[in-house]
């Protein structure tokens, strides 16, 4: 059989028990976990030439994790030898091609690989997933597609006329040198914070557009020691306890976030703290300062944001975009601010990524024509309508650490899945769509109070009808918990009409 991977990039179909979509962190977590379990048969499609997803393309100066490197790695395939407290871009990289190695995923990815329409025939009880390069059948979907990468590019009057560079953060440019030019910074959220200190000290004037300042913290990282890392290496079990006690620090934050925001009161004192001592400027540091309460919008850490945006060929500029001329951007005011490159830091298609169009689920219908603005998931991970369909960071998955925990915890779920439907001799299972409605009912009422509901500020976190669709309303505990086995009475399931040919999934978890 052609390989699909192969240089002639001959078209082909071929089948799969699980097709996954995407090789970041989600696409090789859920790889790796098929294959610790005995499973081979499936393969991973990915559109880029690389692993690594967010952190293969998010390749901006400056760019870093905010979550420590220990927490924010595999639980089942440590890395003692990380060299910061918050790993930066390219050792991110670098440990995802490691994992990649190590648990044998090379032979099962599709690089090139642009997933075009991933549609469920229900009388076949199977998934049809076409690619530029080919067509896939498969028992099982993952989609592992992440949050972030789709970039947003807004919609700004005449930014197609403008003659200088234009770049996303998440598409940078590296053949174009902004030394010695005027820079515009389009956005001051996670990625702009990082971006501004590397861009300011090459930039003849960089004009920072900011339309909501963001809480700052301090940031705690430095270089991990000689000692920490031989110690790790020496004492596997040392650096299993920093990870569950890393755990349990950003689990302290939920009771502020989702329950009691003002148990947060104390971070946004060090934050306004952070703020004094490092922008002197009265006139400035108004205008850096946050009018909504801490945790509403994504806080984010640094201790060079603010000194770049104090020296003196940098401009924070609060007034609104009016239009993009060939030189430059004109605020509401009335200014033109000339300019020789624009950086968009404005984010990602949180709520209309254009996957969400190409899969298909019963009756033909996509998830924007089903969600229709609002997303919902049962437990982040299924949908009801898209049978052996399961979405890794989905709607109300994201626990307030790690996002690769909550990832683990949505493949054990998938893994209990597979046994079930190997065990019941089953061809498929779909959530009822009762159970998906309770489960979006839980999370509204318990997000209710909390500080991305309440904290008076507009985020990506809200549908435009204000419901929160990203976190579950918890500890990652909990939701481990509920994620560790499928109930089959929370789904419809249809029997196999003939003995499964599949290999057979053991029906113990092997342990890490």
């Amino acid at each position: 059989m052609v390989d699909a991977g192969s240089a002639d990039g001959s078209a082909e179909r071929q089948q799969r028990r699980v097709v996954i979509i995407g090789a970041g962190f989600g696409g090789l977590g859920t790889a790796a976990m098929l294959k610790r379990a005995g499973i081979d048969d499936f393969v991973l499609l990915e559109r880029a030439a690389e692993v690594g997803g967010t952190w293969a393309v998010n390749t901006y100066p400056g760019a870093q994790c905010d979550i420590p490197s220990i927490l924010y790695s595999f639980s089942f395939a440590p890395n003692p030898d990380w060299s910061r407290l918050y790993p930066l871009q390219p050792e991110i990289k670098a440990y995802l091609n490691r994992c990649a190695e190590e648990f044998g995923l090379r032979p099962h990815l599709r690089f090139g690989h642009e997933v075009l329409e991933a549609a469920w025939d229900d009388d076949a009880q199977h998934w049809t997933v076409v690619t530029d390069r080919g067509t896939w059948q498969a028992q099982v979907l993952v989609g592992a597609t992440g949050p972030f990468s789709e970039p947003s590019v807004p919609e700004l009057p005449g930014l197609e006329n403008f003659r200088g560079a234009v770049f996303h953060s998440a598409a940078w440019d590296h053949e174009h040198d902004l030394t010695g030019e005027r820079v515009a910074m389009i956005g001051t959220g996670a990625s702009g914070v990082q971006i501004i200190p590397q861009v300011q000290p090459v930039a003849r004037a960089l004009k920072v557009f900011q339309r909501t300042p963001t809480w700052i913290m301090p940031h705690p990282d430095r270089r991990m020691t000689r000692f920490e890392q031989r110690l790790f290496r020496r004492f596997p079990a040392v650096q299993r306890i920093a990870r569950e006690c890393f755990d349990l620090l950003q689990e302290a934050l939920v009771p502020g976030f989702v329950h009691r925001p003002r148990l947060l009161k104390g971070m946004e004192w060090v934050a306004r703290a952070h703020l004094r001592r490092q922008v002197r400027d009265r006139e400035l540091r108004a205008k850096l300062q946050p009018s909504y309460s801490f945790g509403c919008k994504r806080p984010t850490f640094s201790n060079a944001y603010y000194p770049a945006l104090t020296q003196p060929n940098t401009e924070v500029v609060t007034s609104g975009i009016r239009q993009v001329r060939e030189n430059g951007i004109v605020t509401a005011d009335g200014t033109l601010h000339e300019l020789d490159a624009i950086v968009l830091g404005t984010g990602f298609r949180m709520t209309d990524n254009p996957v969400f169009d190409r899969v298909r689920g019963k009756h033909g219908r996509s998830l924007n024509e089903v969600w229709q603005g609002d997303a919902q998931a049962y437990l982040g991970t299924t949908i009801s309508g898209f049978p052996n369909f399961f979405f890794l960071l989905g709607p109300n998955s994201v626990v307030y650490t790690s996002q690769v925990v909550t990832i683990e915890a949505q493949v054990n779920y998938i893994l209990s899945c597979l046994r079930q439907l190997q065990r019941q001799r089953l061809s498929s299972m779909d959530v009822r769509p009762e159970v998906q409605r309770s489960f979006a009912d839980e999370v509204e009422h318990r997000l209710r109070g909390s500080v991305w509901n309440t904290g008076g500020c507009s985020s990506y976190y809200l549908t435009e009808a204000g419901r929160n669709f990203v976190f579950y309303p918890g500890f990652n505990r909990g939701f481990r918990a509920r994620t560790r086995e499928a109930e089959l009475a929370d789904y419809h399931t249809r029997s196999a009409d003939r003995a499964n040919r599949h290999s057979a999934i053991p029906s113990q978890r092997r342990t890490s």
